[in-house]
């Protein structure tokens, strides 16, 4: 397998994924800054020009929720998602796809000061409804899914933790805040996070 990555980026959540799996592969540090993701070389690969990219033999995988939960299922002995047959799984997708399809435009909606929109017509709703969200999905204690880690943990705590690090979120409650310290102090988030970055 192959990891388009850059330490600076949201490829650093697929990385720490890779990590907790302790999947081999080759991590190729693409260099963001420079415009290697404009590269015709790259966009054959991911016409976005964006990372991280993970290609496993002839498949193609963009997108972090989609990344996290084609490794979950790649690895299904490092159990690090429901089984397919499991009901937990429909609340294992909520946690992946909430974060890139609600969250983070919410973010960016806030952080470019966009007020003026029809709340009930677009994907995010609006920064209220957000946060009563991430209050109701947030574990009080241990993980998403109960006691157990998974790729939800990645995505959905990673997105939080994105949040609090970079002040899209400037007074996480103390709820988010601890799952955040959980989510910090697992190994494997320690060695796939730069200090340089985090």
């Amino acid at each position: 397998m192959k990891h388009y990555y850059n330490p600076a980026s949201r490829a650093v959540t697929t990385h720490w994924m890779l990590t907790e799996l302790g999947a081999e592969h080759e991590q190729i540090i693409v260099n963001v800054q420079s415009g290697e993701t404009a590269s015709m070389e790259y966009r054959e690969i991911n016409p976005m020009g964006k990372i991280p990219t993970l290609v496993d033999g002839d498949v193609i995988v963009t997108e972090v929720a989609a990344i996290c939960a084609y490794l979950a299922d790649k690895y299904p002995e490092q159990g690090l998602a429901p089984p397919p047959e499991s009901p937990e799984r429909g609340r294992y997708y909520r946690y992946l796809f909430f974060p890139g399809t609600t969250l983070e435009p919410m973010f960016t909606a806030k952080l470019l000061g966009l007020t003026n929109y029809p709340a009930q017509s677009v994907g995010w709703g609006d920064f209220e409804r957000c946060m009563a969200a991430v209050d109701s999905l947030t574990p009080s204690a241990d993980w998403a899914l109960g006691v157990r880690f998974s790729a939800a943990d990645v995505v959905f705590g990673g997105t939080l933790d994105f949040a609090v690090q970079f002040g899209w979120l400037e007074s996480p409650t103390e709820k988010v805040a601890a799952y955040v310290r959980r989510i910090k102090d697992r190994p494997a988030y320690q060695q796939s996070h730069s200090s340089e970055w985090y």
